[in-house]
């Protein structure tokens, strides 16, 4: 037979280990979410570098052409 005090004590072991449980799921949950959105961010970010490189090699090697020199024209 148990004491009232011992079963108290196992009582709130329980709800410490339940608690402690929570708060690892929790953390684990947070951690995924981070992970994906770093994941996202960094995706977005060779994304735009790559338009950004894009744009730029499209600027060297096509001049615009719709600049025509002013003192042809005369």
């Amino acid at each position: 037979m148990t004491s009232h005090v011992e079963d108290q004590i196992a009582a709130r072991l329980a709800r410490v280990a339940a608690e402690n449980e929570r708060k690892l799921l929790e953390r684990e949950e947070l951690a995924a979410a981070r992970k994906a959105g770093l994941a996202r961010r960094h995706a977005a970010k060779l994304r735009r570098q790559a338009e950004h490189a894009n744009e730029a090699a499209r600027a060297l090697l096509l001049p615009d052409t719709n600049d025509s020199p002013k003192g042809d024209a005369e």
